[in-house]
């Protein structure tokens, strides 16, 4: 158990028996009446996020989650394996777990893995991995100075806007989050 006035990011709640993490949180003392916590909740199972208030000092429950540092070895054909670097423990992961996830893996790739008491919750890559994109249409001398985006092809087969002036063969930097998006080239 915990209060609200104890809540941090990616703190994980049981609320009504389903599992919520906390996205962000805000404590509000307005200038009359009691003060009070706004968060933003995603729930683990779903992906579906809600507003919700609590009063300031609420009693909630937390959740133990198990986040461990896991490599992704192969897909298996219907799920995702993954083996614990300290244990070499091995477990399988569903497709509807991984999600986009798996728009970012390549075999060997590290990821975090949180359970609750022995089910897989999610998957948390880190915030940018370097993939080779596979192809992508040529780019036209000029390309460089404007905005414009093209689509391209990346090794783990995921599709994402690049600039312009990025060659097929190219590696680049890859935000994992909200679904993908072009940082940069890697130097190399």
């Amino acid at each position: 158990m915990a209060t609200t006035n104890d809540l941090k990011n990616g703190m994980v709640l049981n609320l009504d028996g389903q599992l919520w993490q906390v996205v962000e949180f805000q404590h509000v003392k307005p200038g009359k009446g009691p003060a009070f916590v706004r968060t933003k909740l995603k729930n683990v199972e779903s992906g579906k996020n809600v507003d919700k208030t609590f009063n300031a000092g609420t009693k909630v429950e937390t959740a133990t989650v198990d986040k461990r540092t896991m490599q992704y070895l192969y897909n298996d054909g219907t799920n995702y394996v993954f083996m614990d670097v300290q244990t070499y423990d091995q477990i399988e992961v569903s497709p509807e777990i991984v999600g986009d996830a798996a728009n970012f893996m390549l075999e060997n790739t590290e990821a975090i893995v949180a359970t609750n008491e022995g089910r897989v919750l999610f998957i948390e890559l880190p915030p940018s991995v370097e993939l080779t994109i596979t192809y992508t249409e040529p780019g036209v001398v000029g390309d460089s100075a404007t905005g414009r985006t093209k689509p391209a092809t990346l090794e783990t087969g995921a599709e994402i806007q690049v600039p312009l002036f990025i060659e097929q063969g190219e590696k680049i930097k890859v935000d994992t989050r909200e679904g993908g998006s072009y940082l940069s080239r890697v130097k190399g």
